[in-house]
């Protein structure tokens, strides 16, 4: 279920240039998120998954969005989160409320590439994340490419885990979600992730 994973970065230049230093390949911008104070640029991770590398928009930068607010306060690129694609997004919520999850949407989201087209889709978000383990849920509209189509090839995701003190209990939730997702024991929660590119590999994490 994973669609894509966020390094946040405080600004978008500097990131491309880590993530190209480290693998080899270079991410290409994707537009900004109007009225969330961010942008962004992609990487193709394989058929429908990709790596967002997310920045503040010095355009936007009256916004009061937390995650841009966030980003701004980050020394270095590290993951911010990741988004599954869970099929529907108005069947799935339905079975969130039968599971008994607290949540907000399907609530509608939109950028627009550099070459005009314009992406459209909705998310859902857990009102409890688990200290941001937990995904968001995404379902691209059918007439929107997905951003992994036409993003830089070249980079693997090698590895995708989430690290958690309370591992077992975490691991009831990610199969409560139909999450299919490694959950390792640790000493504080993380996302962590591994990727392999023509110039080395890289770990990261939150």
């Amino acid at each position: 279920m994973l669609d894509h994973i966020l390094l946040g970065c405080p600004d978008l230049d500097t990131g491309i240039a880590f993530l190209q230093q480290r693998t080899g390949v270079k991410a290409v911008f994707g537009g900004v998120h109007p009225g969330r104070g961010t942008q962004n640029a992609l990487l193709s991770l394989g058929e429908r998954q990709y790596l967002e590398i997310i920045a503040p928009d010095p355009q936007q930068a009256d916004t009061a969005n937390s995650l841009a607010l966030a980003l701004r306060a980050l020394r270095e690129a590290r993951l911010v989160g990741w988004a599954a694609h869970p099929g529907e997004l108005r069947a799935f919520a339905k079975k969130l409320r039968e599971e008994g999850f607290a949540f907000e949407g399907p609530t509608p989201g939109s950028r627009k590439r550099p070459d005009g087209r314009l992406l459209e889709w909705q998310t859902l978000h857990l009102q409890d994340d688990r200290s941001g383990l937990l995904p968001f849920f995404i379902a691209w509209q059918a007439d929107s490419p997905h951003p992994a189509s036409n993003a830089p090839e070249g980079v693997q995701l090698t590895r995708f885990e989430l690290a958690s003190p309370t591992r077992e209990t975490l691991k009831k939730i990610a199969t409560r979600l139909s999450l299919d997702v490694a959950v390792v024991q640790s000493e504080k929660p993380q996302i962590r992730a591994a990727l392999a590119g023509p110039a080395g590999k890289l770990d990261l994490c939150s």
